[in-house]
Order: C-alpha cells, then sequence, then structure tokens
C-alpha cells in the first residue's frame, strides 16, 4: 500500500497534482481500482470540505489572505476557471459560498447583475469575488481588470462594498484591490 501512495505522488507531482487527478485517470492507474479510486477521491473531497470549517463560526473575511484560505486549495486544482462569490454580512462573516459559473480552460463569462442577485437576496453588506486560471499563472488579464471595475462601480450603486477580486494560480495568487486594478 505504501509502495503505490508513494508511486501515486510520484506520477502526479505531489498532493496538489494526485488531489487534482480526476476518478477516470486514478481507476487507470495499475493497482487502483474503482474502491481506491473512489477512497483516495472521497478523502480529497473531505479534506478540501473540512479545511475552512475550522470551529464552526462562519469564516470572516478582512484580507486576500483570507479568501485564499477558504477557496484556494480547491480552485487551483480546477481544470477549467471558475468564477466563485462570497456573500458577506456586515461584520464580512460569510453568509453564502457560491460558484457561479464554470467556464472553459480559459474563460468564465459572468454577468455582473448575477454576481449581485444572491447579495441582493441576502440582504449582504459586501461581496468578494475569486476566479483561477487553470494555466497556473495568476495575472490579472484585461477582461478580468474591466470585470472587477464593472462590480465595484455595480456594487457603489447597491450599496454593496467589493472588498476584492482575487486570482488563482499554481501556490499563487493576486488581489486586484491590493494592486488597485479595478478598485480606482
Amino acid at each position: 500500500m505504501l509502495r503505490l501512495a508513494a508511486r501515486l505522488l510520484k506520477q502526479h507531482e505531489g498532493l496538489r497534482g494526485l488531489a487534482a487527478t480526476d476518478l477516470t485517470t486514478l481507476v487507470g492507474t495499475h493497482g487502483v481500482g474503482g474502491a481506491k479510486a473512489t477512497t483516495i477521491a472521497a478523502a480529497f473531497e473531505l479534506g478540501r470540505r473540512l479545511a475552512p470549517d475550522g470551529d464552526g463560526v462562519r469564516p470572516m473575511v478582512t484580507s486576500p489572505a483570507d479568501i485564499a484560505r477558504l477557496l484556494q486549495g480547491e480552485m487551483e486544482l480546477l481544470q477549467q476557471e471558475e468564477l466563485r462569490l462570497l456573500v458577506l454580512d456586515t461584520k464580512h462573516h460569510v453568509l453564502a459560498a457560491l460558484t457561479l459559473y464554470c467556464g472553459s480552460v480559459n474563460s468564465a463569462p459572468a454577468r455582473v447583475a448575477e454576481v449581485f442577485r444572491e447579495a441582493v437576496r441576502r440582504n449582504a453588506a459586501a461581496i468578494a469575488v475569486a476566479h483561477n486560471h487553470p494555466s497556473g499563472d495568476q495575472t490579472p488579464s484585461a477582461d478580468d481588470i474591466a470585470f472587477t471595475s464593472a462590480l465595484v462601480q455595480v456594487g457603489a450603486l447597491l450599496n454593496i462594498a467589493v472588498l476584492d477580486h482575487v486570482v488563482f494560480g499554481h501556490g499563487r495568487y493576486v488581489s486586484l484591490r491590493e494592486r488597485r486594478l479595478g478598485f480606482e
């Protein structure tokens, strides 16, 4: 069993690579049948779900690092772009964490109105958005900056603060707010 684990880690370049491996690929690996593949996938999924929970208290978002702590572990492993939304109360506790869009390998087109739909419904005071770049390069694109600027403008009209837009790459992230991109 230990040899199999070592071989899987080597083949998939570590835990992150193994966690990102789909079930079909795992089942196709010598020595890994359907039951073992399902057990491996379930273990990673449980780890992802437990990581942000901590002591049961709703997480608070006060910085890009908080957003990364909540979302990066899962998002940096995705093989297509996804846009996530954190809906926050007046003290910036997370009311909801939602996947808004699943896109392709290089885009996840989104409508600004749909980003605010759940925030308005939940009477949120603030939101934070995040998406991933499956290429691994977390550098924000011109479209990312334009989208952020539109979010900030609409948020101001709705009196819902946009705390940040974070872009995840492999093992790294960029805060558009920290770089003053779209938050002028």
